[in-house]
């Protein structure tokens, strides 16, 4: 009896714990997005600062200074990819807009004399 009892409560602890970690089932997309962003960009991050740092070291200068220098090249780095990337989210949605309006206009009028993509009219002098 004390078994059929000791089971229970095992399953009942477990499921309180898979209850409160299941409020935060929802950061688990959100982590492997951020693995899958994150990562390259630290790599990206660290081929571009890495020669940097070995002409520092080549030249002598203290680790610690490395260090300083190397975490204020890739903070740089970091803050010019961010731009980049909300330069990016700002431009998509404009150009993308803009393809779509310039498209329909096009798909409206097919037979516009200005057209660069209908081909010049044949002459019959052959």
């Amino acid at each position: 009896m004390w078994t059929l009892i000791a089971k229970i409560l095992e399953k009942w602890a477990l499921f309180k714990v898979l209850r409160g970690l299941g409020l935060l089932a929802w950061l688990i997309p959100v982590a492997l997005v951020l693995k899958a962003i994150g990562l390259p960009l630290l790599i990206l991050l660290a081929i571009l600062a890495v020669p940097i740092l070995i002409v520092l070291a080549v030249l002598g200068l203290p680790l610690l200074l490395i260090a300083v220098v190397g975490g204020a090249m890739l903070m740089i780095l970091g803050w010019i990819v961010s731009l980049g990337m909300i330069a990016l989210k700002l431009a998509l949605p404009a150009i993308l807009i803009y393809w779509v309006i310039k498209w329909m206009l096009s798909w409206r009028r097919p037979n516009d004399p200005f057209d660069v993509r209908t081909p010049p009219p044949r002459s019959d002098e052959e």
